[in-house]
């Protein structure tokens, strides 16, 4: 089975509708989301966005039969002006962030999975210099620290920071899998929630700029909405959902249109347990 797309019917119903023109899907991943939106809406043309090689090619073949309403571009949603007004777009009617890692990501030997005895990498886009075994093996026990408190919100980072520090000098810490068992001696399973998690949070949004891509990326969707069109964004943690939230909040231009954030029912959380943190917020240009 193929990456299953959270909350499908919810970004369906509150970010398209038949006066949409153009759509963005700023992380187009597996294109669940956007496949979905363009079987419904016929006249809808959609740019599918993504950093990530591999997602783009999955995307291709999903989109095939879209192609003469589909534009696919490889790139960060941080450059989100760039990228459109490199095919003279300048105004858009919806976009979508979904701020998950796709399945594909999580099983491609790159280093996001606990038990990936591949090169610690972490990269979105594999154009990109800085990788988690660059962060591991080189960052100074107090940026370590760091970063596991401000993007992990890891109460034992000072430990875990100390453990990897200790490791490294005896050889390089070169796979996911060495790095949560290091983790795990710091931290055992009290849970369902694996100990390394948000350790593997914090290294990975580092590694990739996301808080920082974020705010960027959101603010220039917003910039480029035309009136009446809507900014969605699916975010599965409580750094991203803060960000999302302040930015509707304190825009001037946004009318929001969840007060709450949507999340998924009952049924979808038993079929996609992936979906259980997933929060999506949705605001108007006024």
């Amino acid at each position: 089975m193929g990456h299953i797309p959270v909350l499908l019917e919810e970004v369906a119903n509150n970010l398209v509708s038949e006066e949409t023109g153009i759509f963005v899907d700023a992380t187009v991943g597996g294109a669940g989301h956007s496949s979905f939106i363009l079987e419904k809406h016929k006249n809808l043309r959609l740019i599918a966005v993504d950093a990530d090689e591999k997602a783009l090619e999955i995307a291709a073949e999903k989109l095939a039969r879209f192609r003469d309403r589909t534009i696919i571009i490889r790139g960060n949603f941080k450059d989100l002006k760039k990228i459109l007004s490199s095919e003279s777009v300048y105004s858009i009617d919806g976009i979508l962030f979904d701020l998950g890692l796709s399945k594909y990501q999580i099983t491609g030997k790159r280093g996001f999975s606990f038990n990936d005895d591949a090169f610690l990498d972490m990269r979105m886009d594999n154009r990109e210099p800085l990788t988690a075994y660059d962060v591991v093996n080189s960052y100074s026990y107090e940026d370590l620290k760091g970063i596991m408190e401000d993007f992990g919100e890891e109460y034992k980072a000072y430990r875990i920071a100390k453990a990897i520090v200790d490791e490294r000098r005896k050889k390089p810490i070169k796979t996911a899998k060495e790095l949560s068992e290091i983790i795990l001696k710091v931290k055992r399973r009290t849970g369902r929630i694996h100990p390394a998690t948000k350790a593997f949070q914090a290294i990975r949004i580092e590694v990739n700029g996301e808080l920082k891509n974020l705010a960027s990326g959101v603010t220039d969707a917003i910039d480029m909405l035309t009136s009446r069109g809507r900014i969605g964004v699916i975010s599965f943690h409580s750094l991203e959902d803060r960000i999302v939230k302040n930015i509707f909040n304190s825009s001037s231009v946004l009318k929001v249109v969840t007060k709450k954030p949507l999340q998924a029912g009952r049924l979808e959380v038993k079929t996609n347990p992936n979906s259980r943190s997933a929060k999506f917020r949705v605001a108007e240009k006024e």
